[in-house]
C-alpha cells in the first residue's frame, strides 16, 4: 500500500487521519516482516535467539543435543539458542522450502551429501572466516573435504559412521572361519568364499539390504580402488565404470545368484528389516552401518552373541567412502558469528565425543577418537574406531546432478543387476551412457 499524501492539499482532520493510516500500515509491515523472517532474532532484553534444528532421532543422541543447549544457555545469557527438532524423512524439501521462504534456522544439522544444491545455491553461510583456528585443525583435511564445494566449505563434518559386517559371533566360531580385524581383514574374494562356507540348509552366508543400493555400492568400491566419478580440468565430471568399479557389485551379484549365498529377498529390505532374521539364524552376516548397533543392543534376544567385523578390504586396503552429519549456517542468518560460536562449543572434543556416543557413531575430531570410551571392545567400538582412519568423502559428495543420476539411472541399474535381471555389461552401460546425459545438463 504506497498511496500518495500531497502537501497542502489535505485540510488538518484530512493529514491527522493520513498520519495514522501510515502509522498502522507501518506497524502492520513491520509485525509481518517480524513473523517471516528466519533465523535468530532479538529477544526482548536485547539478546539474541539462535535457532539450532536438529536431526538427532535416537533417544540418546536427543538427550545429548538438548543438555548441550541447556548448557549453553546457562553460561551465555545474551545468545540463547532454541532447540528445533527435524526429521531426516523430509530434511532437504523441508530446507529448500524454509531457504525460499526466509525462516531456515541459524544452526542446520544435515549430511555431507544433501549440501551441494544448497551450497551452490547461496543458501549456506561459507564457514571459512567464521569458525576458529582450533576446530578447524582438530578435524582432517578429507572430512573437510565432504563440505567443500567450490572454493568455500560449507558444513562441519563432525559425526561419521563406517560400514561394518555385524556377525553372529558363535555361528563364526563353530565354523572355524578365520575372524578378520582391521589389521588383518578379510578380500573381498575371501570373504565370498566364507560367505559360501557359512551357507546351506536353508541358511545364508550373508544378507546385503540393498533398498538403497547406491550409496553403499559406491562407498565400499573406494576399497578396491573404484571411483566411478571422475572429474577432468575444467572442473567437468563423467562416469567412467571400470575393473575395480566393478569388484563390490560382482561380489554381490554372484554371491546372490551364482553361490546362493546371500538371500535375495533382502536386496529390497533396509537394514533394520534384515535383523529378525539375523536375530532368528538365517544369516550370518549383515553390512550395516556402525550406528546400527544400538538397535541390535536393544532388539537381540537375551544371550545372543554378536560381534563387530570390519568390511572387506581390497586393493586400496579398508578404505571406504562416508558423508559425515554436518553442521551449516543459513546464508541469511543475520547471526552467523554467534552461530559459528555455538557450533564451536558444542564440537569441543568432549562434547563430540557425548554426540558421538549418543548417535552411537564415530567423532571427526582427532582429539574426540582418542576417548577411551571409542575404544571398548564392548559393543564393537574399538572396531569401529580403528575404521576412522580409512574413511574419505563418499565419491559423488560434490557431483551436480547426483540425486537426479542416483534416483532414475544408478538405483534401478543396480537393483536389477543384484536381481539377475541383466548382466555387467548392461549395468555398465546404463550407468556410463544414461548418467553422463544425466550429468551434462547440470554442467552446461
Amino acid at each position: 500500500m504506497r498511496g500518495k499524501l500531497r502537501r497542502g492539499k489535505l485540510r488538518r482532520g484530512n493529514l491527522i487521519r493520513a498520519r495514522g493510516c501510515v502509522a498502522l500500515v507501518t506497524g502492520l509491515l513491520l509485525l509481518l516482516m517480524a513473523g517471516c523472517s528466519g533465523g535468530g532474532s532479538g529477544s526482548k532484553d536485547g539478546g539474541i535467539t539462535l535457532r539450532f534444528q536438529s536431526l538427532a532421532w535416537q533417544q540418546e543422541s536427543v538427550a545429548a543435543n538438548k543438555a548441550l543447549v541447556r548448557e549453553w544457555n546457562a553460561t551465555h545469557p545474551d545468545v540463547k539458542v532454541e532447540y528445533v527438532q527435524g526429521s531426516w524423512d523430509s530434511v532437504h524439501d523441508q530446507l529448500l522450502t524454509s531457504f525460499e521462504g526466509g525462516e531456515a534456522p541459524d544452526i542446520i544439522h544435515d549430511a555431507s551429501d544433501d549440501l551441494a544444491d544448497f551450497a551452490y545455491g547461496g543458501y549456506l553461510a561459507d564457514l571459512g572466516t567464521l569458525l576458529p583456528a582450533r576446530l578447524k585443525s582438530d578435524i582432517p583435511q578429507h572430512s573437510w573435504e565432504t563440505a567443500a564445494f567450490g572454493s568455500g566449505v560449507y558444513g562441519v563434518p563432525f559425526l561419521q559412521e563406517p560400514r561394518v559386517l555385524i556377525a553372529n559371533a558363535g555361528w563364526l566360531k563353530a565354523s572355524g572361519v578365520r575372524i578378520p580385524t582391521p589389521e588383518r581383514p578379510w578380500t573381498w574374494d575371501e570373504f565370498r568364499a566364507i560367505a559360501k562356507r557359512l551357507s546351506g540348509k536353508g541358511r545364508y552366508g550373508v544378507a546385503w539390504p540393498l533398498k538403497e543400493p547406491v550409496s553403499a555400492t559406491l562407498n565400499l568400491s573406494l576399497s578396491a580402488g573404484g571411483q566411478l566419478f571422475h572429474r577432468a580440468a575444467d572442473g567437468k565430471v563423467t562416469v567412467r565404470f571400470d575393473a575395480a568399479d566393478a569388484v563390490v557389485p560382482r561380489t554381490v551379484h554372484d554371491e546372490v545368484n551364482t553361490d546362493r549365498s546371500a538371500s535375495g529377498a533382502t536386496l529390497g529390505m533396509g537394514g533394520s528389516d534384515t535383523l529378525p532374521g539375523f536375530f532368528g539364524g538365517k544369516y550370518a552376516m549383515v553390512p550395516l552401518g556402525f550406528s546400527y548397533r544400538q538397535q541390535i543392543v536393544q532388539q537381540a534376544p537375551k544371550g545372543f552373541d554378536w560381534q563387530v567385523l570390519p568390511a572387506p578390504a581390497g586393493a586400496d586396503g579398508l578404505t571406504q567412502g562416508v558423508s559425515p552429519q554436518t553442521l551449516s549456517i543459513a546464508a541469511d542468518s543475520p547471526h552467523k558469528k554467534e552461530a559459528a560460536e555455538f557450533i564451536d562449543f558444542l564440537l569441543r572434543p568432549a562434547n563430540m565425543v557425548r554426540l558421538a556416543l549418543g548417535d552411537w557413531m564415530l567423532p571427526t575430531g582427532t582429539e574426540a577418537l582418542k576417548d577411551p570410551a571409542l575404544h571398548t571392545a564392548k559393543d564393537g567400538w574399538a572396531t569401529g574406531a580403528a575404521l576412522a582412519a580409512h574413511l574419505r568423502p563418499a565419491p559423488a559428495q560434490s557431483v551436480r546432478g547426483y540425486p537426479e543420476w542416483k534416483d532414475k539411472v544408478a538405483t534401478p541399474a543396480f537393483q536389477e543387476y543384484y536381481s539377475g535381471a541383466i548382466g555387467l555389461a548392461e549395468l555398465r552401460k546404463r550407468l556410463v551412457r544414461d548418467g553422463n546425459l544425466v550429468l551434462a545438463r547440470y554442467q552446461r
